[in-house]
C-alpha cells in the first residue's frame, strides 16, 4: 500500500505495469498469494523504497507437490478412483462416438463478421488491443477499469459494434474492479491476426510493435497512439515547491514493457513536434506544457478520464 500511494496510481495501473492481471495485484495486496520477486523489485525501483529486510524468499514451484497431494486427495474423496489414462480415452471415445461426434458442425461453426477496410477507427482499434487488450485462440479482449473507464468503454463497445457489426460481451471481475469486453468470434481473432498484423498470446513475451500498415500512414499513426495512451496511458498533476510557493502542471506517460512498441510510440510523439523523454526505458512521459497542449491538440483523446484530468 505503501507503494501505491507513492505511486500516485490505482490497481489497474500498477498491474499494467508490472506486466500482470489486476486480480493478481489484489491478491498480493490481501496476501492471498505470494508476490513475485521481479514483481517486487520493479515497486521497489519505481518507487525508491528499500527492499524489506525480513521477506522470505522461496524456490520456483515450492508448492507444486503439496498443491498436486491436496488436490488429489480432494478428488478422490469426491469421485473415488478415476481410473487410468486408458479408461478415460475409452470412455471419451464411447461418448465421441455415441453424441459428441453430431454436435461438432455446431460447435464449430463460425458466426461471420464485417470485415472493414483499413480506417482511422481501425487503426485507433488497433492500438486499443495493444494497450489494455488480449488476443486469446477465440476471443479478443479488452480489459478496463469498472470506476474510472466507465464512460470509455462504453466508446470502446461502440467502435466495435460499428466496424465489425459485433455487440461484444462485458463480464466483471468479482473480485476486483476490472471489467472485460469480450468478442467470442473465431472470425474476428482470425482478422486481427491476418488483416491487421496483431498476435495471439502474450503481448510482452512477443515484444509486439505498431504493425507496418499503420506507421506507413500518419492519420492512422496518430489514431493508433491515441488507442494506446487512452487505454495504457495516464495524465496526472506534477506539484513542486519552489521559494515557498507551490507549483503545479500537467504530465501524460505512457507504459510498456514491449520495446518495440515503446520505441515506435517514442518516434510518433517526436515526428509530431512533441518532445517526449523515455523515462527508464519503460515509460514515455511529456514533461512540459508546451508538449501536453499539442498532444491534445493533434491526438486528442476519446477516453474522458484523460480529459478531465488535463481540463481541471
Amino acid at each position: 500500500m505503501k507503494a501505491k500511494n507513492k505511486l500516485n496510481l490505482d490497481w489497474i495501473a500498477i498491474s499494467k505495469m508490472l506486466g500482470i492481471s489486476p486480480r493478481t495485484l489484489i491478491d498480493w495486496h490481501k496476501e492471498k498469494f505470494s508476490m513475485s520477486l521481479s514483481a517486487l523489485k520493479i515497486l521497489c525501483e519505481k518507487t525508491n523504497i528499500a527492499i524489506p529486510k525480513n521477506i522470505e524468499i522461496k524456490d520456483p514451484f515450492w508448492y507444486a507437490s503439496k498443491g498436486a497431494r491436496k488436490g488429489g486427495l480432494a478428488k478422490f474423496k469426491k469421485y473415488g478412483c478415476v481410473g487410468d489414462s486408458e479408461t478415460r480415452k475409452k470412455k471419451w471415445q464411447e461418448w465421441w462416438e455415441k453424441e459428441g461426434k453430431n454436435k461438432k458442425s455446431i460447435l464449430y461453426k463460425r458466426i461471420p463478421i464485417n470485415k472493414p477496410r483499413k480506417s482511422v477507427q481501425l487503426a485507433e482499434f488497433t492500438g486499443i488491443v495493444l494497450g489494455d487488450g488480449g488476443i486469446s485462440k477465440r476471443q479478443v479482449t479488452v480489459t478496463l477499469h469498472r470506476i474510472t473507464d466507465k464512460k470509455y468503454s462504453y466508446f470502446v463497445r461502440g467502435l466495435i459494434k460499428k466496424l465489425f457489426n459485433v455487440i461484444p460481451g462485458k463480464y466483471c471481475d468479482q473480485k476486483g474492479l476490472a471489467d472485460n469486453i469480450v468478442v467470442s468470434r473465431s472470425d474476428l481473432v482470425d482478422f486481427c491476426k491476418d488483416n491487421l498484423g496483431l498476435k495471439i498470446g502474450n503481448k510482452i513475451k512477443q515484444q509486439v510493435d505498431i504493425p507496418n500498415w499503420i506507421k506507413e500512414n500518419k492519420k492512422f499513426q496518430i489514431a493508433c497512439v491515441r488507442g494506446l495512451v487512452d487505454t495504457d496511458g495516464s495524465v496526472w498533476d506534477h506539484k513542486y515547491n519552489s521559494n515557498g510557493k507551490m507549483y503545479s502542471y500537467k504530465k501524460l506517460g505512457f507504459t510498456s514493457l514491449s520495446k518495440p512498441l515503446l520505441y515506435s510510440v517514442f518516434s510518433i510523439l517526436k515526428d509530431n513536434g512533441l518532445n517526449p523523454r523515455m523515462y527508464k526505458e519503460k515509460e514515455i512521459r511529456l514533461d512540459s506544457i508546451e508538449s501536453m497542449r499539442k498532444y491534445f491538440m493533434i491526438f486528442g483523446s476519446n477516453n474522458p478520464k484523460h480529459l478531465n484530468k488535463y481540463r481541471k
